[in-house]
C-alpha cells in the first residue's frame, strides 16, 4: 500500500510539473489548482513540495508559479556616453 501511495504522489508531481511547463506564466491560487488539477486538500501538499524543490514559488498573494530562472538576473545599467573635450 505504501508503494502505491509513493507512485501516486510521483504521478501527481509529474502531472503538476507538466501543467506548469505546458503553460508558461501559469499562476494558480490553491483553490484554482484544486479545480484545474483535481486536487484535494491533502494533495495540495504536492504544490508545497514543489516549492521546497525549487520548481514552483509562491507569489506575495500565495499563488503558485513555475520558476523560470533559478538564479537572480543582474540588472544591466547603461553606460553614460563618453564626453570628449576639444
Amino acid at each position: 500500500m505504501a508503494i502505491e501511495l509513493i507512485h501516486g504522489i510521483d504521478g501527481l508531481m509529474r502531472r503538476v510539473k507538466s501543467e506548469f511547463l505546458e503553460m508558461p506564466g501559469l499562476r494558480l491560487t490553491e483553490p484554482q489548482a484544486r479545480r484545474l488539477l483535481g486536487l484535494d486538500g491533502a494533495s495540495c501538499a504536492a504544490l508545497l513540495a514543489l516549492v521546497d524543490e525549487g520548481f514552483l514559488f509562491r507569489t506575495r498573494d500565495g499563488a503558485f508559479m513555475h520558476v523560470e530562472h533559478s538564479a537572480p538576473l543582474k540588472a544591466m545599467v547603461p553606460l553614460k556616453p563618453r564626453t570628449t573635450f576639444a
